[in-house]
């Protein structure tokens, strides 16, 4: 007995674990960003599925037209404006996915979350990502193998620092209302280091929800679809990529995205949720289908600074 005296057994810190209720988060999907460039992009519904940009002939004045304080003794030139025999056509590109959940599953586990909504929104949060990957990498309609070569400029440093000069020079390629850069995080970081260099740091503004630095007034808007090296997340500290200006709005002869209007089963912007029905090992199926697509109404709604060196750094001390 006495060598029990002082003992107190207490309840094990595993038991009380087993007994807790636990609170949990929503399933966490790591690579979500805020996907600006759908955010501010203009955006077309479609009917058919196909868009066609008509344009006139290139050329300084589509009519000859006399300039006459009289008109008595001067001859008015007649003709026509030219269009474009075979202008470009766009077409909706289709991204889709199925979810399978287990019936058994949605019963037993859908509490606190709903498994079937979770599994759902996670599917269109990644349908999402690769839309805004495509809108500007896509071979076909992708802006950033779209634009003209008269709209594409380098660095005017050999070592490929964006510097505010360059970005002017971009300006003057899309002068008529320019909307916004693009550009990859690591390529704003490496411009704010050149203002700051400069003596010149941009100042900054909140647009669409979103903290953004100006240059000239017009917003810097990060992404990492904008690739450095081919990657979203390069380990090497240098590395290069482009910037983009894009005017956007079909009023402004810009740039704008394009999606199908009046889905079956429309879930949200050019996004279809439909259900396939449950098979006899009760798994049921979803099918979900984002369509879309991007047109350039001009030539000079974009330009794009190319081979931008991200990795450059200074010694201030």
């Amino acid at each position: 007995m006495a060598d029990n005296e002082g003992k107190i057994n207490a309840l094990g810190a595993k038991a009380v674990y087993n007994l807790a209720n636990v609170t949990k988060t929503k399933p966490i999907y790591g690579a979500l960003t805020p996907k600006w460039l759908t955010k501010v992009l203009e955006f077309k519904g479609l009917e058919t599925g196909i868009f066609r940009v008509n344009k006139v002939v290139e050329g300084e004045t589509p009519l000859d037209v006399l300039c006459s304080q009289t008109k008595k003794s001067d001859i008015i030139p007649d003709g026509y404006v030219e269009y474009e025999t075979e202008p470009r056509e766009y077409r909706l590109n289709s991204i889709s996915t199925i979810i399978n959940v287990n019936t058994a599953v949605e019963d037993v586990y859908s509490s606190p979350y709903d498994q079937v909504q979770e599994q759902l929104s996670l599917a269109i949060d990644s349908l999402r990502e690769r839309q805004e990957s495509q809108l500007i990498n896509n071979d076909d309609y992708g802006l950033l193998k779209n634009v003209p070569d008269s709209q594409r400029i380098r660095p005017i440093r050999e070592d490929g620092r964006p510097t505010p000069d360059d970005l002017d020079e971009l300006i003057s390629k899309v002068w008529k209302e320019p909307s916004f850069f693009l550009a990859h995080p690591r390529a704003i970081a490496a411009f704010e280091r050149e203002c700051t260099r400069r003596g010149v740091p941009p100042v900054t503004a909140n647009i669409a929800g979103g903290t953004f630095i100006l240059w000239r007034g017009i917003p810097l808007i990060p992404t990492d679809k904008l690739l450095v090296d081919g990657l979203k997340k390069p380990e090497s500290q240098s590395g290069k990529t482009n910037i983009l200006l894009v005017r956007t709005g079909e009023a402004k002869r810009g740039v704008i995205g394009l999606f199908q209007a009046g889905l079956k089963n429309e879930h949200s912007r050019g996004l279809s949720v439909r259900f396939r029905g449950i098979d006899d090992k009760g798994v049921a199926s979803y099918l979900l289908s984002l369509y879309c697509s991007a047109a350039i109404l001009s030539d000079d709604a974009i330009a794009v600074l190319e081979d931008v060196e991200v990795g450059e750094y200074y010694d201030y001390d």
